[in-house]
């Protein structure tokens, strides 16, 4: 999975800051966008990794400039937290679709009542593995 780390954002605002020309640019940019009163020492001491980046910071640099790096970053992000959870989903329909099988040939090879309620159980436990699955693509 990927992971945005701080450094990655960091970067990437201060590309975000150099593409405003000065800090006092950028600031002038934030304080029209939100109404606020940020300075170029805050932004600075942001840019050092002194003070973390809000995400007004975030949102009003990129729609300054119309440029979304930071916010194409978290987009992937999520993408590939979604292709994670699906993979997992098939991993345990995998594992509970062979847990099934094993235990319906057991119960066809030996038929004893718990053979038969095991199996009864395996499957029904693969049902849910494969319904989480649907359900996990549905919303992906």
């Amino acid at each position: 999975m990927l992971v945005i780390g701080r450094m990655r954002i960091e970067t990437q605002m201060r590309a975000l800051l150099g593409g405003h020309g000065c800090l006092d640019a950028a600031a002038e940019a934030l304080n029209a966008r939100w109404g606020g009163s940020v300075g170029k020492g805050t932004l600075s001491r942001r840019a050092c990794g002194d003070l973390p980046w809000s995400i007004y910071d975030v949102i009003g640099l990129e729609d300054a400039l119309n440029r979304y790096p930071v916010t194409r970053m978290m987009a992937r992000r999520m993408e590939d937290v979604q292709r994670c959870d699906i993979v997992d989903a098939a991993v345990n329909v995998a594992r509970e679709s062979g847990e099934a099988v094993a235990a319906l040939t057991t119960a066809a090879l030996g038929a004893t009542r718990a053979q038969r309620a095991r199996a009864i159980t395996e499957i029904d436990e693969a049902i849910a593995a494969m319904r989480a699955a649907r359900d996990e693509l549905e919303a992906g």
